[in-house]
This record gives C-alpha cells, structure tokens and sequence, in this order.
C-alpha cells in the first residue's frame, strides 16, 4: 500500500438527507496493491453534534469543493476529548496523482513503464 498524501478541509456533515453541522476533516489517502484509493482520518465537530451522530451507518460529508464522501465511524467509542472521531472514508475520493503530500509534493503520474508493471493509470484507478 502507497501513502498519497492528505486532504482536509471543511464540509457539511450529512445523516440521511438531514444536514447536520459543519465539520472539519483531515483525511489521508492510499492507493491498494490492487489500485483502489483508499482513506481515513478524523473528523471534527461539537462533541453533542458528535454524540448524536456516533455510530450511525448513514453518515455522509459534503465537502466545499462538492465531494460527497460516505463516513464510517472506526472506533467503538468516542474518544474522551469527544470533539473528534475516526473514521474510514469511501465516495468520490481524488484520483491517486491528485493527492497532495503534507510536504507539497505530489504524487507523479504513472508512466508508460509504470502501468506496464501492473500499476493502474491515472484513469483507471477505482473510485472507492
């Protein structure tokens, strides 16, 4: 598994088609030995927001820049602090070379040599 770099912002915190309260999020992503991208990190709301949201299976994110992200909370509890949760995160994640590292530094594209050892191209990679 690759580490692809970060993505955090902000975005509206979704339970059915309820809206629930802005969040702040901090995920990372990573691209599988199979070329699916994959990502978790913490999200971050008032811990009485979070109370009531905790655990549910129909938690969605709605990013600024108009991601829609499905949530799944990680941790069985809360931690104590209760103002931020961890969670796995599917839905229209960035493609692999749209991830930006924490240095700056982004993920180059495949090239011709790289697909042809079995790594997906910037096209093909399954959104999760």
């Amino acid at each position: 598994m690759d580490y692809l770099g970060g993505l955090r912002g902000t975005g509206l915190l979704l339970c059915g088609n309820a809206s629930v309260a802005p969040t702040q999020y901090d995920f990372d992503g990573y691209l599988s030995n199979t070329g699916q991208v994959m990502s978790c990190g913490e999200i971050r709301l008032p811990a009485s927001t979070l109370e009531k949201v905790f655990g549910r299976t129909d938690v969605r994110l709605r990013t600024t820049d108009g991601r829609l992200l499905r949530l799944r909370f990680s941790e069985k509890r809360l931690s104590p602090e209760g103002d931020a949760a961890h969670v796995d995160v599917e839905g229209e994640l960035p493609a692999a070379s749209d991830w930006l590292r924490r240095s700056g530094w982004r993920a180059p594209r495949p090239s011709g040599a790289a697909r042809s050892m079995g790594r997906p191209s910037r096209h093909s990679v399954a959104q999760g």
